[in-house]
């Protein structure tokens, strides 16, 4: 199908990278637990094999970082925009200009998201039916979003960071006459509470995840409860 599936990643660098888990984690703990977050992420990308890899990187000094972190597998294309609106209109227009019938991008943030969402998500990308996918997050955006064709509308006037990013975004697609699909809803990890949440997830279903696996457990050795703290 040669979809283009693409994840949106960022430089773990302390201070600079899931902040808002400091605490509990130190600046340098959220560094190392989002650098699992992005092995694993790749990792799950490399379970959809219909589709062609990429990592969307910032900053565009990274690209050396992520090409040892990634090896061969993925096709780095560096992030370019203002905001996150720009960056996912210019990078969704961009693939689709090189011939892929669809791209769906996703974010890191979701290491215990399962399997089957994301190659829906691909399989939605071909069918002539829909012309955009969407994985609504529990906290009003979304984790992932497809498209088949160009779709500038869906990113300009968006109160991003909002609890109403993914109905702002919903009323454009409606407003384009867009087929809509929308996967199931799913969390980002932001904050302790939804730390101690995928802890708790990835014990009691068993996903994959194997990198953000140990580092929690590793995290937890020897504290009450045995959660991130």
């Amino acid at each position: 199908m040669n979809v283009a599936l693409v994840i949106m990643v960022k430089q773990p660098a302390p201070g600079h990278v899931k902040t808002r888990l400091c605490p509990p984690l130190t600046p340098e703990q959220a560094a190392e637990l989002y650098r699992c977050f992005l092995l694993d992420k790749m990792a799950q990308v490399r379970r959809v094999p219909v589709a062609a890899p990429y990592l969307a990187f910032t900053p565009e000094v990274a690209q050396g970082f992520f090409r040892d972190l990634a090896g061969e597998s993925f096709i780095l294309v560096p992030q370019e925009g203002r905001d996150l609106g720009e960056r996912l209109d210019q990078l969704s227009q961009r693939l689709l200009a090189a011939g892929h019938p669809g791209v769906v991008i996703i974010d890191s943030d979701t290491p215990s998201l399962p399997d089957r969402y994301l190659a829906e998500a691909v399989e939605r990308m071909g069918d002539a039916r829909t012309d955009a996918v969407f994985g609504p997050a529990e906290d009003g955006g979304y984790y992932l979003v497809g498209l088949r064709r160009p779709s500038p509308a869906l990113f300009q006037g968006i109160t991003w960071s909002t609890a109403v990013v993914l109905e702002q975004t919903l009323g454009k697609a409606a407003a384009a006459g867009l087929r809509v699909h929308l996967l199931p809803p799913w969390f980002d990890v932001d904050t302790g509470n939804d730390l101690k949440r995928l802890a708790d997830d990835l014990v009691r279903n068993g996903r994959p995840a194997q990198h953000t696996r140990a580092f929690l457990q590793h995290l937890t050795v020897g504290r009450p409860g045995g959660h991130p703290s």
